[in-house]
């Protein structure tokens, strides 16, 4: 049976250092609750937080004052606004973010996490499900299995959740079948059987009237499985963090005087000493553990989520974003890596474009290469596709552009996790899970040349760059491009031309012009535009390139002042009046899609090199400027 709150404050009135140190050498089980919208799962937390008088008496009053004004059970408790802590979540009744609640029994310290049910928070459900060792997975009796319960089994398979509790709910609304129950089991079960986990317990309850939650309900007597808290007090859980290799990720070089260096973070996994053997990663340098000091002194030993600083018997280089690991268990380094990633924005994903990849560590820039898969979550196969669209998980690679050091996320969670960001708005649009480092990554390195850029440009006398010319189309971008290469060409430069339409009858045929390969259109040619730097070339760039995004990962290939963007910043009305080829028209009429200008966004530059309009100056006049631009600032005078 539970401690009560009442026993609690006894004990902490006749001895509250007993108290701690009982509380303190109690496990901890950290669960979430999740299903589909309505399945109870608030009620499931509010009943059995109630029931296990885990609540205090200032709760309890503020729970019934708030069932009279927003309760939706009549006279009987609303234990889900105990849960629903947001104004919004209380006034529609649902649940929107991820709501965490602490309670200790006798045997156990919990903390639970209840989550979103609705499709559009399951980035909110995959955020509470990352930290937790056990889910409760609340299927309504009357409906059964649904997709969100399928969606929501497969995320915390994929998040390392080895135990799952199935809650077949409201079996009061169903006069406590068995056969209801049995048929729920089956399919789950059938369902779940490749998701690899390890126990799944299926047990019969209604939240509300308080059946099989603390204690066996005589309504289910042909339940022979154990009730919510009992179980929950002794399941076993797979391996602590402390039996993980020791990880710290460096925040902070503490330097207060010339005679104190140590290195401070919060330990993620594993356990250190004084005498330990360390290896800092990336540079891989070796010392041992000298002191470990917190705000009260010196520890004989540091555990997770203690946040400590180090001092080393050796002066070693170490720097903010670097990790320090176990000596005899290092992590690994790589630059590419095959990975689970489950997407959360609006916005879709598209191979190729860039965007920020954050560690436990450190930031790096990262591009999905390739987007190997999809995962159908009601059937678990894999499915073609370009994109991630909002909710949708894949398997893709990645490519960074820094090596990090990580684990498998299979074997450490806290290192093999990463998040994505937006690099325009500093959202976060991503959740990764890093499966293994690709072998190339590891086998393929940078050949020393003798023959460089440098040499190359200086036979060249010229320095060598890009010039990447983009506007709508019928903005007059190919025609200035083609005489800044005339002139260039008379001056005795060396000068190669990439433009749109004829790339995509060779390097690029195989693209069509959605969104994601215009996204792929561009890295190509950028990259393609870099190796032609590297040859001693200027570089002429002829692409509407409509994204900023990728027009940003062109320039960031190449060094500072190699990349001069040239916005040909004719309006749209100019352009159609012009309509050359006549796709304005055909756009207009329907018969092209996917149009840039007409039902494709164009992002205009906004601190481009230079700003040219065909419509106010002559193209012969832009090339003029053009030209003159490369001879200021040093590109024709070597």
């Amino acid at each position: 049976m539970s401690v009560t709150l009442e026993a609690d404050k006894k004990l902490i009135s006749e001895d509250v250092v007993a108290y701690l140190a009982a509380h303190e050498k109690k496990s901890m089980l950290r669960f979430i609750t999740c299903g589909s919208v309505d399945d109870g799962k608030s009620t499931l937390i509010g009943r059995l937080l109630y029931d296990s008088k885990l609540l205090y008496d200032d709760q309890v009053s503020a729970l019934e004052r708030d069932t009279k004004k927003h309760g939706t059970q009549g006279d009987k408790i609303d234990f889900a606004l105990l849960v629903d802590g947001l104004a919004a979540e209380r006034e529609l009744g649902i649940t929107i973010d991820v709501a965490y609640r602490y309670g200790s029994t006798e045997k156990r310290k919990f903390i639970v996490a209840d989550t979103p049910g609705h499709e559009q928070y399951t980035r909110n459900m995959a955020t509470g499900a990352s930290t937790a060792d056990l889910a409760v997975i609340l299927v309504d009796a009357r409906r059964g299995v649904l997709t969100q319960t399928r969606r929501h089994s497969y995320i915390v398979s994929l998040l390392g959740i080895r135990n799952v509790v199935i809650a077949i709910n409201k079996m009061d609304l169903v006069d406590y079948s068995e056969d209801r129950f049995n048929e729920i089991e089956a399919e789950y079960r059938a369902f779940a059987k490749d998701l690899g986990f390890e126990s799944i317990v299926c047990i019969p309850m209604s939240a509300l009237e308080g059946d099989n939650i603390t204690t066996k309900s005589a309504n289910t007597r042909w339940h022979n499985g154990p009730a919510l808290l009992p179980y929950l007090e002794t399941v076993k859980v797979r391996g602590t963090l402390t039996e993980k290799p020791f990880r710290m990720p460096v925040q902070w070089v503490n330097r207060p005087n010339l005679d104190f260096r140590g290195f401070s973070g919060t330990v993620a996994t594993g356990t250190i000493k004084p005498g330990d053997e360390i290896v800092v990663l990336p540079a891989a340098k070796r010392s041992k553990v000298k002191t470990i000091i917190t705000m009260d002194g010196e520890l004989a030993e540091a555990s997770p989520d203690m946040a400590v600083t180090i001092t080393l018997e050796d002066e070693i280089d170490i720097s903010r974003g670097d990790i320090i690991c176990a000596g005899n268990a290092p992590a690994e380094q790589s630059d590419q890596f095959a990975a689970h990633l489950l997407w959360m924005a609006e916005d879709e994903l598209f191979p190729g474009r860039q965007y920020l990849l954050k560690t436990a560590n450190r930031i790096v820039p990262v591009t999905v290469t390739e987007l190997k898969h999809k995962v159908n979550v009601n059937t678990l196969e894999h499915m073609s596709g370009k994109t991630l669209e909002l909710n949708e998980v894949g398997f893709c690679n990645l490519n960074l552009a820094h090596p990090i050091a990580f684990d498998p996320y299979t074997e450490n969670r806290r290192t093999g996790s990463f998040i994505l960001i937006d690099r325009r708005t500093n959202s976060t649009i991503g959740a990764g899970l890093i499966d293994f480092s690709l072998r190339r990554a590891k086998n393929v390195h940078w050949q020393d040349l003798d023959v460089n850029k440098e040499v190359r440009a200086s036979v060249k006398h010229q320095r060598p760059c890009v010039l990447w010319f983009t506007g709508l189309s019928g903005s007059g971008k190919s025609t200035v491009a083609n005489l800044v290469e005339k002139r260039l060409h008379d001056m005795g430069r060396h000068t190669y031309t990439l433009d749109g339409d004829n790339v995509r009858h060779g390097l690029n045929k195989d693209l069509g012009f959605t969104d994601a390969d215009r996204v792929e259109n561009i890295r190509r040619v950028g990259e393609t535009s870099k190796l032609m730097v590297d040859a001693g070339l200027i570089v002429l760039v002829s692409f509407i390139s409509p994204f900023q995004s990728e027009r940003r990962m062109a320039r960031e290939l190449l060094n500072d002042g190699e990349f001069v963007e040239v916005f040909i910043s004719t309006p749209l009305e100019v352009c159609e009046q012009r309509d050359v080829k006549g796709l304005y028209a055909r756009a207009r009429r329907g018969e092209i899609k996917n149009f840039t200008g007409i039902d494709s966004d164009y992002e205009a530059p906004t601190a481009a090199e230079l700003n040219l309009n065909t419509a106010d100056i002559p193209a012969e006049d832009a090339a003029t400027s053009i030209v003159e631009y490369l001879q200021e600032n040093g590109y024709l005078n070597v």
